[in-house]
């Protein structure tokens, strides 16, 4: 199955402007496929393979030898002191689009980008299919959609979703927890992913969390960080006219695709989620994964937030366009009934400047509405953010 990816025009673009082109994303979302099918000309090694990173790390100078024209280096955290050597070898050379690199520990990786390869490279961030991607102009059960998640293996090999995202979590544990984190007690540590899974669309309560894992405070901030730069999760902050205000109060958590968290969350077949009580987080942690990658494949940072007042009032998402806020609610339910827009309606009327209020739901038909836009699961790309 061969799907364009949407960042690939971008990322193209931005190939004839820097020397070096970093892409982030978590495992398996694509990034060595894009890079291949973008630029299908460059030499390609990939650092997990014991026999390359070996190579890099012991003889650098050797290592790009072989590559004299550039290449796309994959997971490049796995060698971070490569990133000092194309400093100076795009330095040198002044050629755009000379490396493609990539790598799946976004802060770990980052602060060695930054500090390396600052205006040298353009920064992308790739995550699992968006919904247009593989189903636009199909019929979608939307619970067998949110089910089966978004990951490209799991389409292009036709895998079983639940064996898949077994594979994937014993990977992800074995690999990358080992990796950025020294866990010593990795049950514990997967009773406490679980357990955030169980929280996706919620206001995140470090002290509540750590109760429930059996662990201090200290040690929930620490594997949250590890969630959150390997990819997993994703923390969206409240909304306020102070912006320091934003980084004081508790964020929202979610995990970065629905079907991940389906597993997570022990749910073995699509038609247990139309009665499970969390249907409506792991529905909204899909628009909000939908959101994001349009961002995020458009090469923007998220502008994604969420309200909440002292009374209770909540708005799941505030979408912050600078001069304007586009407030959104999201409903799981298939049908729209008047309620739903309770607290658009108390928005409106507390900020009249945010442009229309927009409703998400579950149904197949978008439609404009006097006061508000109602937009189906399925033309989430429609919304301008």
């Amino acid at each position: 199955m061969l799907v364009t990816r949407a960042i690939a025009a971008h990322i193209k673009r931005l190939a004839s402007h820097y020397p070096v082109i970093t892409i982030t994303g978590p495992r398996q979302s694509g990034k060595t496929t894009l890079c291949k099918m973008v630029f299908p000309e460059k030499a390609y090694v990939s650092l997990e393979n014991p026999d390359s990173r070996r190579f890099a790390a012991t003889d650098p100078n050797g290592f790009f030898k072989q590559y004299p024209a550039g290449a796309i280096i994959d997971e490049i955290q796995r060698v971070p002191e490569l990133l000092s050597y194309i400093q100076g070898i795009v330095d040198d050379h002044g050629i755009a689009g000379e490396f493609i690199i990539t790598g799946s520990a976004q802060f770990e990786l980052l602060e060695n980008v930054t500090q390396s390869l600052a205006g040298r490279t353009a920064l992308g961030k790739l995550l699992p299919f968006s919904y247009d991607e593989i189903y636009s102009g199909q019929f979608v059960d939307v619970d067998e959609m949110l089910f089966k998640g978004f990951f490209p293996r799991i389409y292009d090999k036709k895998l079983d979703p639940l064996e898949a995202y077994a594979f994937y979590f014993e990977t992800y544990i074995e690999r990358d927890v080992r990796a950025l984190i020294n866990v010593k007690d990795f049950s514990l540590f997967e009773r406490f992913v679980r357990l955030c899974a169980g929280r996706t669309g919620q206001v995140l309560n470090m002290s509540s969390l750590a109760a429930d894992v059996g662990t201090s405070v200290h040690t929930i901030k620490s594997w949250l960080s590890v969630l959150e730069a390997s990819f997993l999760v994703f923390f969206m902050s409240p909304h306020f006219r102070n912006y320091r205000k934003r980084l004081v109060k508790s964020p929202k958590m979610y995990f970065l695709d629905p079907g991940l968290a389906c597993y997570l969350l022990g749910i073995t077949q699509s038609n247990q989620l139309a009665i499970h009580p969390l249907r409506g987080f792991i529905f909204e942690t899909y628009v909000i994964c939908e959101l994001l990658k349009q961002r995020f494949n458009n090469i923007k940072r998220s502008n994604l937030y969420f309200f909440r007042d002292n009374a209770g009032h909540e708005i799941d998402v505030i979408i912050d366009k600078g001069p304007t806020l586009l407030p959104i609610e999201i409903k799981s339910a298939a049908t729209i009934h008047p309620e739903m827009f309770k607290g658009l309606d108390y928005y409106q009327k507390l900020n009249p400047d945010a442009e229309k209020p927009v409703l998400v739901y579950a149904g197949n038909e978008s439609q404009q509405r006097s006061g508000h836009t109602i937009v189906s699961f399925n033309s989430i790309h429609h919304i301008d953010n």
